[in-house]
């Protein structure tokens, strides 16, 4: 049987769409950190990497032969795919999410301080992507769109310019989901907690395990296909 912990998690996700969901639950970042192979990230974890690869070996094997990605692989429908399916969730996800984490910190506050750091982050959050978002719709995916009909030259310059800063932008994303499931311990429910608390940390599991997705779609799929495609 071939080695997969020497495969980096991207490929392993891109391969098997629902692998995504066992590194979540592990806590390995197959989005920002896609390009790390199995092994190293394992390490880095302080997990055990053969268990591990077991555990997605047994997924793989349970999918149907010739399974197909949930996704368009050709760069320019990706990009639709994107905005119709995980831009459009954070454009509706965002503004409703900050209000919640804002209401909830107000009533729980007294009893639960770290609150106070989940409504800070959820702001923090949604002050970078919701820019991000723009950014890509009206610059870089439009661009991704025009490599299919042939365009080569773009007002800033090679493709490769606004892929590197939003992979960047990515990454400040993924360290603030990071932050949020520290401070939430996993997204653990207090049992003194009301519906609405119960709701916020629940969309906030939600939340992470989407844009897991979606940046993972973005670095590990779009970007290299679309950089591919320039440069051919």
């Amino acid at each position: 049987m071939f080695d997969i912990t020497t495969r980096t998690l991207g490929e392993l996700v891109a391969e098997v769409p629902g692998r995504a969901a066992a590194f979540d639950r592990v806590g390995l970042d197959y989005c920002c950190h896609g390009h790390r192979s199995l092994g190293e990230a394992c390490v880095a974890a302080g997990l055990d990497a053969a268990m591990v690869a077991t555990q997605l070996e047994d997924i793989g094997a349970a999918g149907a032969a010739g399974e197909h990605p949930e996704y368009p692989t050709e760069p320019a429908a990706l990009t639709d795919f994107i905005e119709t399916t995980h831009h459009r969730y954070l454009h509706d996800e965002l503004p409703a999410l900050d209000a919640l984490a804002a209401k909830v910190c107000d009533v729980h506050r007294k009893r639960h301080p770290e609150l106070a750091d989940v409504h800070r982050l959820v702001a923090e959050l949604r002050t970078e992507l919701e820019p991000h978002l723009l950014k890509e719709e009206r610059v870089l995916f439009p661009a991704i769109r025009a490599l299919a009909g042939g365009a080569r030259e773009f007002p800033f310059g090679t493709v490769a310019n606004p892929v590197r800063m939003m992979s960047r932008e990515h990454d400040r994303c993924g360290e603030l989901l990071v932050e949020l499931r520290a401070v939430t311990r996993d997204h653990a429910v207090p049992d003194d907690a009301c519906a609405s608390y119960r709701s916020l940390y629940e969309r906030l599991a939600a939340l992470e395990a989407d844009t897991h997705r979606h940046i993972h779609l973005e670095n590990n799929v779009l970007f290299p296909a679309a950089l591919a495609a320039e440069a051919a």
